[in-house]
C-alpha cells in the first residue's frame, strides 16, 4: 500500500476528525504537517459534536454528509467509536475484532471502518514501558479506546487484565469478546468498589478513560491507591502530563504518557488514508513542540520536562 518518492501531480486529501470536546486536539497539525513533508495537499478538519450540538447518534449523518464533500475519510474518537459501527460497510479485521473505529475511509462508495488504536498503543508501550512487568494489569475504560488497549496489552503478554468501568455491562462485553479470543482467564471484569484490591496486587494500570484530558479535568482513580513501584500509563495526551500521572511519579511510579499512542495510532491512519508513511520521529517532535513544552521527547513520546 505504501507508496515512496514524490507523490503524484494533483494529489490532494480532505480528512477530518468527529468526536466531542475536540477544539484543543493536536490531529489536524499532526496530519497537515506530516503531509507537508510528504509533499501532500492535505485539510484536516474538525468535526466537533460539541460545538455542533449534537450527540453520537448523529455520527452517522455526519458520515454520509462527508462523503457527500468529497472527504478522504474520517478520524473518530470520543464517544462515537462504536456508535459509528452501524453506519459502515465494511470493518477491517481489527477493528472487528475491537468492535471500535478510528479511521473511516471512503472508497469506491464504500466506508470501511479501520482501527489504529491497537497499534498505536501496542508501540507507545514497547517503546516506553517494554521492559515492564505485566503479570496484572488494571484497566480503566471499556469504550472504544478500552477495547483497543485491552487487545494490545495481551498481545503484549499480559498475564491477566482487569478491567473497570462505571458500566459494568460495558466492561462484561469487553471482557467477553477479549476473552473469547485470548482465553477467558486472562481478562476479567472488576469492580470499582474493589478497585484498591485490584490495584495492590497490580504490576500496572492504564487509563483508557477521557478522565484527565482538557475539558474533563481529574483523575480516574485516587492516585493514593496506587502502590509505589505500579508503572502507570494513560492514553490522554492534552494535557501529557495528566493529573494521574504527575501524582503517580511522586509516589515512585514508572509513566507512559498518552504522546506516544496519539503519534503511532496517527501515523497509522494518515497511511491507511493516504498510501504515503509519514516519519514518525518527526510527528513526536511535532507533537512535543505543539504542547508546548520544552526539552527532548522521551523514546515514549513523554516530555520529561512536562509538569502538572
Amino acid at each position: 500500500m505504501t507508496r515512496r518518492g514524490a507523490p503524484e501531480s494533483g494529489e490532494r486529501y480532505l480528512v477530518g476528525l468527529v468526536g466531542a470536546g475536540i477544539g484543543t486536539s493536536l490531529s489536524p497539525a499532526l496530519h497537515e504537517r506530516a503531509a507537508d513533508r510528504l509533499g501532500l495537499r492535505y485539510l484536516y478538519q474538525l468535526i466537533d459534536l460539541d460545538h455542533l450540538d449534537l450527540g453520537p447518534d448523529a455520527v452517522g449523518s455526519l458520515l454520509a454528509g462527508a462523503r457527500r464533500l468529497g472527504f478522504r475519510g474520517l478520524n473518530v474518537t470520543h464517544p462515537c467509536k462504536q456508535a459509528v459501527l452501524p453506519y459502515l460497510d465494511e470493518l477491517s479485521d481489527e477493528a472487528a475484532a475491537v468492535e471500535a473505529v478510528n479511521t473511516v475511509v471512503f472508497d469506491g462508495g464504500r466506508a470501511i471502518g479501520h482501527n489504529t488504536d491497537v497499534f498505536g498503543f501496542e508501540r507507545s508501550f514497547r517503546r516506553g514501558l517494554g521492559d515492564a512487568a505485566t503479570g496484572l494489569v488494571v484497566l480503566l475504560g471499556a469504550g472504544g479506546a478500552g477495547a483497543a488497549v485491552a487487545t494490545a496489552m495481551l498481545r503484549l503478554g499480559a498475564a491477566r487484565v482487569v478491567v473497570v468501568d462505571p458500566d459494568t455491562d460495558r466492561a462484561r462485553g469487553l471482557v467477553e469478546a477479549a476473552g473469547a479470543r485470548f482465553g477467558g482467564d486472562r481478562v476479567t471484569v472488576g469492580l470499582h468498589d474493589r478497585v484498591a484490591e485490584h490495584l495492590g496486587r497490580a504490576d500496572g494500570l492504564v487509563n483508557a478513560s477521557p478522565v484527565g484530558m482538557t475539558g474533563h479535568p481529574g483523575t480516574p482513580v485516587d492516585p493514593r491507591l496506587v502502590p509505589p513501584g505500579t508503572w502507570v500509563a494513560d492514553i490522554v495526551y492534552r494535557p501529557l502530563r495528566t493529573r494521574l500521572l504527575a501524582e503517580a511519579g511522586r509516589r515512585g511510579c514508572r509513566t507512559l504518557d498518552g504522546g506516544g499512542m496519539a503519534v503511532f495510532q496517527a501515523a497509522r491512519a494518515f497511511e491507511i488514508l493516504t498510501g504515503h508513511t509519514p516519519d514518525t520521529g518527526s510527528m513526536l517532535a511535532d507533537l512535543a513542540a505543539l504542547a508546548g513544552h520544552d526539552g527532548e521527547t522521551g523514546r515514549d513520546g513523554q516530555m520529561e520536562a512536562a509538569r502538572a
